[in-house]
């Protein structure tokens, strides 16, 4: 086959054969009646099984070219000037708020034992390496129907010990970003957003529109296949100051001094002259550890198809945005059974789900069994009250590694009585219509 042709010659013929294979094999029919509608999916065309295959062929194997295209286009699109591609976004956040930890922070250094402010609902890894490095989650509560953080309880949650506000934009709402920024540059605390869920959303703060993720001090994404945009696994971590993205990189690749990507030696000039610690004169560089650091990478098959789909992340977002607005039409009709979500103010969400919560007489578990039995893939609110769950029973049990403002109301009531449904860009206005139909039905029995 490819007998007399280039080595660029064959692996063009190889691609034209994965569009060929992909229009054939890959492309979904329409939505029949019967269909399960699952809360969200993969969307892709030939671009990314393309982007994966050309990669392939190289068999670098580890982060590489598409890597370094990714992490510089990705920046490009949300205007910061840093970004470390990684493994997932459950690595990200663990990067982003480790990063804190580093002693180059000097006076600003996190250490075992100081207070970030989060919240309770939500995915459990955004709280999960504040409490895996012995600092402490301090718990507030949130409002509904926006399901982000109440501000108003932020001055009390604050003491001596406050380093940091760590918090996700829940399903793709932006918590309200000027109270929190404010907060944090008033005491001169660290912000860390959680940006896994609401990839493209957008925040007005001064008059100027900005992507979440890039106003506090680091933003972190997910590209988990439900996502925004999707790797299979991935995540990023980003930020504009140069300290700390030289942190996340020490972090993320093992812990070294040395910034030479896999593959590349000597890119400071001084790998062999310089004195580190209490290292021998001349120790090299690439084995020299200024962080106990981890191996966080992605691979350049997973940055390939990030390129691709990174090229549709605003159609996808629009087209989130308009799924949310029709399911959010159709519902108001049973506005008194239902609290339906509600944007941040000054805020336009790139939604990741249609949050929904049962008022008091409705049964949540009815409701929700019936939408799945008529074939609506639903989900909670993840954790519900983090404090409830199995891995919080030791701390509960001690009472102390965390703190808690009040009683966490609002987050009990996500917990008991809200579910969501998805509003991926998969999703077609038959799709859509006979979701709004059968939630109508359940509130209805």
């Amino acid at each position: 086959m490819f007998s007399g042709k280039t080595e660029e010659e064959a692996r063009k013929h190889i691609l034209h054969l994965v569009s060929e294979y992909y229009c054939q094999y890959h492309t979904k029919g329409e939505y029949k009646e019967g269909d399960r509608i699952s809360y969200s999916s993969r969307v892709y065309d030939e671009d990314e099984m393309i982007n994966l295959v050309d990669s392939s062929l190289e068999f670098w194997l580890t982060a590489g070219r598409y890597t370094e295209k990714f992490e510089k286009e990705f920046s490009s699109y949300l205007g910061v000037k840093f970004c470390s591609l990684v493994n997932s976004g459950s690595s990200a956040n663990l990067l982003a708020f480790m990063a804190l930890t580093s002693p180059l922070l000097r006076e600003r250094q996190l250490v075992r034992g100081d207070e970030v402010i989060t919240v309770a609902a939500g995915f459990p890894t955004t709280v999960a390496p504040i409490v895996q490095f012995g600092a402490i989650p301090v718990f507030v509560d949130i409002t509904i129907p926006d399901y982000n953080i109440d501000v108003a309880q932020l001055e009390a949650a604050r003491s001596n010990k406050t380093k940091a506000v760590m918090l996700a934009h829940t399903l793709g709402n932006p918590f309200c970003l000027s109270a929190v920024k404010e907060f944090c540059r008033r005491y001169d605390l660290w912000l860390i957003e959680d940006n896994c869920d609401a990839l493209g959303s957008r925040y007005t703060i001064d008059g100027k529109q900005y992507y979440t993720g890039t106003i506090g001090d680091i933003g972190t994404s997910s590209f988990y296949p439900p996502h925004h945009m999707t790797m299979g696994e991935g995540g990023a971590v980003y930020t504009n100051n140069p300290l700390l993205h030289k942190i996340v990189r020490s972090f993320r690749d093992w812990g070294r001094e040395c910034v030479c990507p896999p593959g590349t030696d000597n890119l400071c000039g001084s790998r062999f002259n310089k004195q580190y610690g209490e290292l021998p004169l001349g120790y090299d560089h690439k084995y020299v550890y200024s962080h106990f650091g981890y191996n966080l990478k992605a691979t350049d098959m997973q940055a390939a198809i990030g390129c691709a789909q990174l090229k549709k992340i605003e159609t996808f977002s629009e087209k989130r945005r308009y799924n949310f607005s029709r399911l959010r039409a159709g519902l108001e009709e049973v506005a008194d059974k239902l609290i339906l979500p509600t944007p941040c103010e000054n805020s336009e969400p790139s939604w990741f789900g249609f949050l929904i919560t049962c008022k008091e007489g409705i049964d949540k578990n009815k409701v929700v069994q019936y939408i799945e039995n008529h074939g609506i893939q639903t989900r909670m609110l993840f954790a519900g009250n983090l404090l409830k769950q199995p891995c919080f029973k030791e701390l509960m049990e001690k009472k102390e590694g965390f703190r808690v403002i009040g009683d966490l109301p609002n987050t009990n009531i996500i917990m008991e009585r809200s579910f969501w449904v998805g509003v991926y860009p998969g999703l077609t206005n038959v799709m859509l219509d006979k979701m709004i139909s059968i939630i109508k039905n359940a509130v209805k029995i």
